[in-house]
């Protein structure tokens, strides 16, 4: 098992997120979404395995913006260039992928 949690420092959920895994001794890489970002193909993975809506932190600054942008592409690249409008924690296994705190799905990874 390979988890990467994308998250932010102030944010209870990530939180939560590491300590699930702590509490399991599994082992995990923790990145910090705002400081470090995305890359393109790891957000297309985690699109492709949770859909384009569910990223979009609805407490995010840009949320209403990013809602009414025409396309998926306009959306998907505002995401990229700004990876604080990004739900978190996202938890990856793989090509599998959570957003938010998920210990019902995580479990089944193990």
């Amino acid at each position: 098992m390979n988890i990467q949690i994308y998250g932010k420092s102030k944010c209870f959920d990530t939180r939560k997120a590491e300590r699930y895994f702590k509490e399991r001794r599994i082992k995990y890489q923790l990145i910090d979404l705002p400081r470090y970002g995305m890359g393109r193909r790891e957000l297309e993975s985690v699109r492709a395995a949770v859909g384009l809506d569910a990223l979009v932190d609805p407490k995010a600054p840009d949320a209403d913006l990013i809602k009414y942008l025409a396309g998926d592409a306009e959306r998907f690249e505002r995401l990229l260039e700004y990876p604080d409008n990004i739900k978190t924690p996202i938890v990856r296994n793989g090509k599998k992928a959570t957003v938010g705190y998920c210990p019902e799905v995580w479990k089944d990874w193990e």
